[in-house]
């Protein structure tokens, strides 16, 4: 080979080397999908920013004063525990149509165990919690051995569940005045702390504290890092150790304790035992899940996100009824933020892809 053959195998050498360089070179568009995807609660925290400043705006003092923002955070209480459960689900790439059911079946037997058979109070809020955890041991059970689909699963033990409440309260609500006089214990969470202008509950507070508990075992503890690597991959985290089945289990058997500790929750916010509310909760917790940019397909998510999701519901539904709109308009705007925050889901996935 000549020098000047050497010499221009050197320069194509160079070219590719530069090509090679420029495909590295990212866009800022192509930044700040990398952004999002590694800052998984930003989108909802951006959209929750963006919409308490527009009600903000339009509604004006009605809207910024300590009371209606608390008022929210009370509105969101439940719908953020039971949506804690459901982010637990989620991450294995599952879902539970039944944390709803179980959250008023949990209530339920709290209520009817005092009251219906004169069980210390502190004992009946066992076996409810105890209720709560073994509906959701038995999803696990079906969805981890038996190898069923989790949305099958979930939609037939809705239905069981949902049952279950009407038939044991034998559709009778335990009133208000009753607990207050007789089991204080079980109203435990809806004692108000006020500071200021603002309205906390004890609801709300453990609503807080639940989620920055999950959030540290999710992202500090060994356990956390499983349930993210059976959501992302359940063949390789079974290949790498992982006792998929076992794992899938715990997480349904928690989620459901969680909803038990909801219903108890549940009481407090509205004050009675009735197995008539709680209707929706379980397409609200899935709501803010969606919407605080969980990742249905399992494995990338914060719960924090969800936490964001759920505010951002709690923000349009009081701002929209401040301005005087028909309800409708609350419900046509959550649809298109689940529908944008699916897609924006896609679009940051593929920085993975």
């Amino acid at each position: 080979m000549s020098k000047a053959q050497e010499f221009e195998k050197v320069l194509e050498q160079s070219d590719t080397s530069a090509v090679s360089f420029e495909s590295h070179i990212k866009s800022p568009v192509e930044k700040f999908q990398h952004f999002l995807h590694s800052s998984q609660a930003a989108v909802p925290l951006i959209v929750l920013i963006l919409s308490i400043a527009v009600f903000g705006v339009l509604v004006g003092g009605k809207f910024f004063n300590p009371f209606s923002l608390t008022l929210i955070l009370q509105q969101v209480a439940i719908v953020g525990i039971v949506g804690a459960a459901q982010t637990l689900i989620i991450l294995t790439a599952g879902i539970d149509l039944s944390v709803g059911a179980v959250m008023v079946l949990s209530s339920v037997v709290m209520g009817q165990f005092t009251f219906r058979y004169g069980i210390p109070v502190p004992i009946s809020i066992l076996c409810g919690l105890a209720c709560g955890a073994l509906c959701g041991f038995i999803n696990g059970w079906l969805v981890a051995k038996v190898k069923l689909p989790p949305f099958i699963v979930t939609l037939g033990t809705w239905q069981v569940y949902n049952a279950t409440k009407y038939l044991y309260s034998k559709n009778e609500t335990i009133r208000g005045q009753d607990i207050e006089a007789q089991a204080p214990l079980l109203q435990l969470f809806g004692i108000q702390i006020k500071f200021g202008g603002a309205v906390f509950t004890l609801g709300v507070i453990f609503m807080v504290l639940l989620v920055v508990f999950l959030w540290y075992v999710l992202n500090y503890t060994a356990w956390g890092r499983r349930l993210y690597a059976v959501g992302d991959d359940p063949e390789a985290a079974q290949l790498s150790g992982i006792r998929v089945d076992r794992m899938l289990i715990t997480v349904y058997t928690l989620s459901g304790l969680i909803c038990g500790l909801g219903g108890w929750v549940l009481i407090g916010r509205i004050g009675s035992v009735s197995p008539t509310t709680g209707e929706f909760t379980n397409i609200e917790s899935i709501t803010a899940v969606v919407i605080g940019g969980i990742s249905l397909f399992g494995g990338r998510g914060s719960i924090l996100g969800m936490i964001f999701g759920g505010l951002i519901v709690g923000v349009f539904s009081l701002g929209l009824r401040l301005l005087g709109t028909d309800p409708q308009w609350t419900y046509f705007l959550i649809g298109v933020l689940i529908i944008g925050a699916v897609a924006i889901d896609q679009w940051i996935r593929k920085v993975s892809g």
